[in-house]
């Protein structure tokens, strides 16, 4: 046998050896050390370790307990009861507003319209804007979302609670600033930030209606939220 024909055998067999363990070998590192990433969210507030280990695709995690909000009972607009987060399988966008305040609560209403009007068909998503002031009534409610009546829709709920202590619910679980001004009775001081809370009740995302690519950006963490509850809970999702 020549030197060629020996050199063109060996080159086969190497060529062949690849072919046939090469695939194999990169499906076992792929199954030992890959993972499939996709885009989350981060969550915000403290968090902490709960001492336990969660078994995630053959390794041990650490659990992470994070930062949740508690439901809240309202009465919406309409003058029915309503749970403000009392829905395991949707997710929440939230912000603070009273009905005196015809500056920064408008902003935020209107912003809030422009979601509600682009999800409206999406049910896993719902919108609240929760009033600060234990004074508004639902008359007060209605006549200040005049103006939005055609937006609105089944998933947005404008919302009151006279009996509820807002400003420490937003302070210390809503992780915005809310607070009375002593000097004027009808005037609040109110966050400029909508909020995005995922279906376990943690925050996801806030955004500053002050900044106009915040409000993209917002729409755009709807969806990635979205996404990611569909991914974890396919069968909640589609049985609702």
């Amino acid at each position: 046998m020549s030197k060629n024909t020996r050199s063109k055998s060996i080159s086969k067999l190497i060529i062949l050896a690849l072919v046939l363990f090469v695939p194999g070998f990169l499906y076992i590192m792929v199954n030992k050390m890959g993972s499939n990433e996709y885009v989350k969210l981060p969550v915000f507030g403290e968090k902490h370790l709960s001492g336990k280990m969660n078994r995630v695709m053959g390794r041990e995690i650490p659990d992470t307990v994070f930062h949740q909000l508690g439901p809240i009972e309202f009465t919406n607009m309409d003058g029915k009861p309503v749970t403000f987060l009392g829905n395991d399988t949707n997710i929440t966008v939230v912000h603070l507003f009273y009905t005196k305040d015809k500056g920064l609560s408008k902003q935020l209403v209107n912003d809030l319209s422009g979601f509600a009007e682009r999800f409206k068909t999406n049910h896993n998503v719902q919108f609240f804007s929760i009033s600060v002031d234990s004074t508004d009534t639902k008359e007060d409610l209605n006549a200040f979302m005049t103006s939005y009546k055609q937006e609105m829709n089944s998933n947005w709920f404008v919302v009151h609670q006279p009996n509820l202590n807002i400003f420490d619910y937003a302070r210390d679980q809503m992780l915005i600033e809310a607070m009375p001004i002593e000097a004027d009775p009808n005037k609040f001081i109110i966050s400029n930030r909508i909020i995005l809370i995922d279906s376990q009740n943690r925050i996801r995302g806030f955004y500053d209606i002050g900044l106009r690519s915040e409000i993209d950006r917002a729409e755009d963490e709807i969806k990635v939220q979205l996404v990611e509850e569909l991914r974890n809970n396919p069968l909640k999702i589609e049985k609702k």
